[in-house]
């Protein structure tokens, strides 16, 4: 027995943050966008200190109404809310990671980034225009492909998305026709297809039909095998979906935190850059300052260079430098870090 008291103690010595904060839980929700990566990180998070995240997938809508509501300790949103909306419910935001949202095919023969769509295309297409897959203007982008005569599947999200609204918001900017009569946001009426539950439910769909489309997260596409496009990006140029085109995305963005970091992403004119790129944010309640304190000590870790890691690992582009340390002034200025 005394030597059973002996380790215990010894361990209280060496390791006095999981005996601190043993059994603790962090609740939050929201955005199917970075589901892989949070999970990721709150496994090794909770091996280092203990603290058990519990972040559940329910779409960047869910995640805003849970906490305005104040029913968790986090929300996450893959669209910024303005900073008005922030002021009204008495909230704070900032950014965590870079991802991207990616159309996906599901055509015999067609491998990864070989087929190429543009934003009339796909507009086209998901406005229900462009019907079948030997469409001409789908052939003029792809004149080595052996496209199917066959009609197209169009596969969206049916619950309130980030994924949906930076996607939509990239069709919005790109093609005049969707401005018109679809416009953006993390739900809108879809003229054409069928609806499924989150990135997951669209990425299912989309691998078991064939002649289908759909658009997810990067990360979902690569660890669901699933082929993703090339797109023709605002510069004219073809660019394959990988981190240097996120990053490339990112590197003009104006992260301005005393508009709590609102801004997009989608449509930049970097040479390089993919065109429909997004940060994930994270939003917590003004009030709850303790509760804050220890959210924070999560998402500081995971500004580390082992999460950074993790997130390229998983196909997320983790923030620059100066951008994390924006966040962390933004987060000593509210009094929580």
């Amino acid at each position: 027995m005394k030597r059973a008291i002996l380790v215990l103690l010894t361990i209280a010595l060496l390791f006095p943050m999981n005996l601190t904060y043993a059994g603790e839980t962090l609740n939050g929700a929201g955005a199917t966008f970075p589901y892989p990566l949070y999970s990721a990180w709150a496994y090794q998070y909770q091996k280092k200190t203990g603290v058990r995240v519990n972040y559940q997938s329910i779409g960047s809508g869910g995640g805003v109404r849970q906490i305005v509501n104040r029913t968790i300790d986090f929300g996450a949103s893959d669209d910024a809310l303005p900073p008005e909306e922030i002021e009204k419910n008495k909230l704070l935001q900032w950014p965590q990671v870079i991802g991207a949202v990616v159309p996906v095919v599901n055509l015999p023969g067609v491998k990864a980034s070989q087929m190429a769509l543009d934003a009339p295309t796909l507009c086209g297409i998901f406005l229900g225009e462009i019907t079948n897959w030997s469409d001409p203007g789908i052939k003029a982008l792809n004149p080595s492909l052996k496209l199917p005569d066959r009609p197209i599947k169009v596969v969206y999200r049916s619950d309130g998305s980030g994924t949906t609204a930076v996607f939509t918001h990239y069709l919005d900017e790109a093609c005049p026709a969707w401005h018109e009569r679809v416009g953006t946001g993390k739900a809108v009426k879809w003229p054409t297809g069928i609806g499924a539950k989150g990135n997951e439910g669209v990425a299912n769909y989309v691998k078991r039909l064939r002649y289908s489309i759909g658009y997810v997260e990067f990360a979902y596409a690569v660890q669901n095998r699933l082929t993703f496009v090339s797109l023709k990006n605002p510069a004219g140029r073809v660019v394959k979906p990988s981190i240097e085109s996120f990053k490339e995305a990112a590197s003009g963005a104006d992260f301005d935190p005393d508009r709590h970091f609102y801004t997009w992403l989608t449509n930049t004119k970097a040479e390089g850059a993919w065109p429909i790129v997004a940060a994930t944010n994270i939003l917590l309640a003004r009030e709850k300052v303790e509760t804050n304190r220890k959210v924070i000590r999560f998402f500081d870790w995971a500004f580390s260079p082992e999460a950074d890691e993790t997130a390229l690992r998983l196909h997320y582009a983790p923030l620059p430098a100066p951008v994390k340390e924006k966040v962390r002034q933004y987060w000593k200025r509210h009094g929580i870090y």
